[in-house]
């Protein structure tokens, strides 16, 4: 045991009784004498909790808090969207509009602790090895800094020996210039060393934690803790990913560019004023990471869907008739539709699927999101333009004005991403935000247009029609085959959910109602929309 004083039995001490404890209940968080474990083993509610001599118990070094640190209040629901515990105060202000929100009582027995904790391990360990990788290059570095200083003041001396007392001065102002530079970019270098060593450091105390402290604990406490150590090795992640574009990482040369005076030294040599210029000519050091070490959710390695059990059931086929081409719809909030036609018109649709208005939005649309409950945003592919749209005024709000024809459009985090294409095959993904902004641009290669996307947990699915491809998808609809397919989280299965012979005729559009698990299929020339439910088994 970890400690010379006797740890007393919870059950006994709350009968003002002293007794010496034989075992420890992880689920309970409490020793238990003979007696009591006696009655522990053989009740309902506890006769499945993990135990432990008491002998071999090991206190908790830092106990885990289960309680929300905002509010106080105990974490009793998990969020899936952002991958974290929430008390009830936490999901009525900062999760209401996240779906899928469950008990952290079933996700905590549903994880497996001892596979997160590998994983976690594993990114520790990734990410370790990388940063002992930098440290030996930047080491090298320095010793080639050193050793190319060293080439300078050879240099000066053979040209000493050609000219006068002139160049002595000239010399001690080169060599000081050089040393000075060096100096710099060797502490900065040693700086960016002492500041990975320390990441190391934070690195190697969450890898003791996870040793020293989640065994030894309950359930929810492991949980708990790993989640905590989650958020630590993902800050540590996102500071490795911004090293790929921080100067630090760039190997640094020290070089000379020769004045070209030199030449016509010992004819004028009182002309001439510098030798050289001192200059660090940065190098971009490419390192392989081994391994990847994005975050990922211990909850939801455990919690894959299984799309064998997944069915798609249509309730009931409503009649529009628009016969146009239809490029996007979506579902809003408050349960109405917006179905846009291909270049055309924007339309409104009540819950039940009756056309309620066009939008008075001037211009060829294409893809259409919501920002809020009463806005939203649409693309218009031949103006090079995202309108900004109030639904309750109905004025157009603002027009951002893009460099290319934009298409596929989705809302997510206060960022629009917007999928840009012209005729150069230099397509695009572009994040903005709702100035206009640019965030963050991601070159793509498609054979089509990118006409569909969805922007989500920080990542874009967007399909490529004409590649018959899907990236980083989870579901998609089967263009040009009457079918809707849905794809595992993994991309190496899937399951027809509805075909042709379902009634399914050219199915164009599918969108879900918020936070519902049914939504709406429209036909490609958009003479109907099909309601669905979607069922997990």
């Amino acid at each position: 045991m970890a400690s010379s004083k006797p740890i007393p039995c919870g059950p006994c001490q709350e009968g003002k009784v002293n007794t010496k404890a034989d075992i420890w209940c992880y689920n309970c968080d409490e020793g238990l004498c003979s007696t009591c474990s006696g009655h522990h083993k053989r009740s309902n509610g506890t006769r499945d909790h993990k135990t432990i001599d008491i002998k071999n118990y090991k206190p908790s070094i830092g106990a885990i808090n289960t309680e929300c640190d905002k509010h106080g209040q105990q974490l009793n629901l998990y969020c899936p969207n952002h991958l974290m515990p929430c008390c009830d105060e936490c999901i009525s202000t900062n999760h209401s509009k996240c779906t899928g929100i469950k008990s952290l009582v079933g996700v905590v027995e549903k994880t497996n602790t001892d596979q997160s904790k590998q994983s976690l391990e594993k990114q520790i360990n990734s990410i370790n090895h990388f940063l002992e990788k930098l440290v030996t290059n930047k080491s090298k570095n320095i010793a080639r800094g050193e050793r190319e200083y060293e080439s300078i003041q050879d240099f000066v001396v053979k040209i000493r020996k050609e000219i006068n007392s002139h160049l002595t001065r000239l010399e001690k102002k080169l060599c000081n210039e050089a040393e000075t530079i060096l100096n710099q970019v060797k502490s900065e270098a040693t700086d960016f060393i002492t500041e990975i060593k320390g990441k190391q450091k934070n690195l190697k105390k969450m890898q003791e934690h996870l040793h020293t402290v989640i065994p030894h604990t309950s359930k929810l406490q492991s949980f708990l803790g790993l989640h905590q150590i989650e958020q630590q090795v993902h800050q540590c992640q996102r500071y490795v990913d911004d090293l790929e574009d921080d100067e630090r990482t760039k190997e640094f040369s020290i070089k000379m560019k020769q004045n070209d005076e030199i030449g016509k030294i010992l004819r004028k040599s009182e002309s001439l004023e510098s030798l050289g210029e001192i200059m660090v000519v940065r190098t971009k050091l490419v390192l392989n990471r081994e391994t990847s070490v994005r975050r990922e959710a211990q909850v939801e390695s455990q919690e894959q869907s299984n799309i064998n059990n997944m069915t798609m059931n249509i309730e009931t086929k409503i009649e529009i008739n628009m016969k146009k081409v239809i490029s996007d719809m979506i579902c809003l909030m408050d349960g109405r539709v917006i179905v846009v036609e291909s270049g055309g018109k924007v339309n409104l649709l009540t819950s039940d699927g009756k056309l309620q208005k066009q939008l008075p939005i001037p211009g060829e649309a294409w893809s259409v999101t919501q920002i809020n409950q009463n806005t939203i945003a649409i693309t218009y592919p031949k103006e090079k333009a995202i309108k900004i749209f109030n639904m309750e005024n109905e004025t157009v709000t603002k027009v951002i004005t893009l460099d290319k024809q934009c298409w596929g459009l989705s809302f997510y985090n206060n960022s629009l991403a917007v999928g840009l294409s012209d005729n150069d095959d230099d397509d695009e993904i572009r994040i903005i935000d709702l100035e206009g902004n640019t965030l963050k641009s991601i070159p793509v290669e498609s054979e089509s247009y990118l006409l569909n996307l969805v922007y989500c947990n920080d990542r874009v699915i967007y399909s490529d029609n004409n590649g018959n491809a899907v990236y980083c998808v989870d579901g998609s609809a089967d263009h040009g085959s009457n079918r809707i397919i849905v794809i595992s989280k993994d991309g190496q299965n899937s399951k027809v959910l509805i075909s042709e012979e379902d009634g399914l005729v050219e199915p164009r559009c599918i969108c879900f109602k918020h936070n519902e698990s049914s939504g709406f299929i429209c036909d490609f020339n958009g003479t109907y929309l099909a309601k669905f439910h979607l069922s997990s088994g």
